[in-house]
């Protein structure tokens, strides 16, 4: 038997490839866009993939499983209940797949969401006992999928469906059972995930802060309530995978000149600068995107940027496309053009606008010499983290606009100020800086250390 995770940084999400050597058959669960390290581990071991398995229809992330079967004429098994669109293999409660000495039994587990499944792998060479579960997102490390992507309307009823999937099934299994979840730190499909990514049952059962929470009313309110923000672009996200993602084919760089860049500006198309910080402040086009070309670019740029508007990249280097174009279309963003050739200085030459100066990150104590001077032009300060998180404590005098709200409450807020935008931790900030810089504001500073930085400088916090 053979197993193998694979991980996407940033968005924190796994998927498997599991399979029986003696006969050369495997499967791969929920497959991410970019299929070739599936194709690759596949050819390195002898193995033919004849099955792809989604454990639900995801809210964070694009499946690759179109894209896959395409390439190797698989079959692709989702529970009957996710109503999808294309053609599948619908699965059941108690359905069993076999790939040689390789058992996989279905169990129906709905929580994240209506249709979720739980995969229980054994080895029947050894044993038909389960020694592995594939729990999607239904438990993860430290933590439980959370019940709300599918609508906040249908969070409380998801909620009761999660705790009997939990207390009623998963949980009554060994506590030697293998926990391989769905996602890892990082992903937003649950509340506090942690970085380790494989456990076992039996030290979730002791250490899953949500585990603990065993009375059912208890248990929805605990899991309905004080939820982090939601994926950006989840809606499309899912709809996307519902009614089956676009295959990609072999994702080759497409060079735009000047000329063939400026109509698709005049259509609408917007510039997203990928470069490094240090390159964007140097110069830089006026009203570019700058969102660098690193592990958060997938969970940033559903803030920024509506999926179906096309895209020319701003880039550093040609190398970087291939890159950038999964890390977008990771999150449902397929409408790349290209990428302008020759770069910033290409655009220069042509005698195009360029200007210099970006968002100015800020220590606690520089920001708070901005907020105390006296020569009127104090920042307004943004908070962009989510209800719960500010009633904990938030700077005084910050105003609450969630990052999920901020490209339609922009209004709200006075561009001629300067504004300095606060999260967490800096990341979720740079986010909504990068959306104040595309609708126009002048100054725009960045607490780079988050809340956490202020409350370690010992700041000054108000609860009201």
């Amino acid at each position: 038997m053979f197993v193998q995770q694979f991980f996407v940084d940033g968005l924190g999400c796994a998927s498997y490839l599991i399979g029986c050597e003696a006969k050369g058959i495997a499967a791969v669960i929920d497959p991410q866009r970019d299929v070739r390290p599936y194709l690759q581990a596949a050819n390195e071991h002898s193995l033919s993939i004849t099955h792809i398995i989604e454990t639900h229809l995801h809210a964070d992330h694009v499946s690759g499983n179109l894209e896959l079967a395409n390439r190797t004429g698989a079959a692709i098994y989702l529970h009957k209940e996710a109503n999808a669109e294309f053609p599948h293999q619908p699965l059941n409660d108690g359905d069993v797949l076999r790939l040689g000495g390789v058992k996989i039994e279905v169990q129906h587990t709905p929580g994240h969401t209506p249709e979720s499944i739980t995969l229980l792998i054994s080895d029947t060479t050894r044993t038909e006992e389960p020694f592995i579960a594939l729990t999607g997102d239904l438990l993860f490390v430290g933590d439980v999928g959370r019940p709300d992507l599918v609508g906040l309307e249908s969070a409380r009823s998801l909620a009761k469906d999660l705790y009997e999937s939990l207390f009623d099934k998963v949980l009554k299994m060994p506590d030697s059972l293998i926990v391989y979840p769905g996602h890892g730190a990082g992903s937003l499909c649950g509340r506090s995930i942690g970085s380790v990514r494989v456990t076992t049952l039996g030290y979730e059962r002791l250490s899953n802060p949500s585990l603990a929470v065993t009375e059912k009313e208890e248990f929805i309110e605990y899991m309905t309530n004080n939820l982090p923000e939601q994926p950006g672009n989840h809606r499309n996200v899912k709809a996307m995978n519902r009614r089956g993602p676009r295959i990609l084919g072999d994702v080759q760089p497409k060079p735009l000149s000047l000329n063939e860049a400026i109509p698709h500006f005049q259509r609408g198309a917007a510039l997203l600068d990928v470069r490094t910080k240090d390159e964007f402040v140097e110069l830089h086009v006026p009203g570019s995107i700058h969102i660098e070309a690193d592990d958060q670019l997938s969970n940033r740029i559903g803030f920024v940027l509506h999926p179906n508007q096309p895209i020319i990249l701003m880039l550093s280097d040609q190398k970087d496309y291939e890159k950038v174009v999964y890390g977008l279309a990771r999150v449902g963003y397929d409408l790349v053009a290209g990428y302008l050739e020759g770069g910033i200085q290409e655009w220069q030459a042509g005698g195009l606008p360029v200007t210099s100066g970006d968002i100015q990150n800020l220590t606690s104590d520089e920001l708070y010499d901005l907020m105390n001077n006296t020569n009127g032009r104090k920042p307004i300060v943004i908070d962009v983290r989510e209800p719960w998180e500010f009633a904990q404590g938030h700077i005084p005098g910050a105003v609450l606009i969630p990052l999920g709200q901020l490209s339609s409450r922009v209004e709200e807020i006075d561009a001629t100020q300067p504004v300095a935008v606060v999260c967490a931790t800096g990341n979720r900030s740079q986010s909504a800086a990068a959306i104040l810089g595309q609708k126009g504001f002048s100054k725009i500073y960045n607490l780079k250390d988050g809340m956490y930085g202020w409350q370690m400088e010992r700041m000054e916090i108000s609860y009201s």
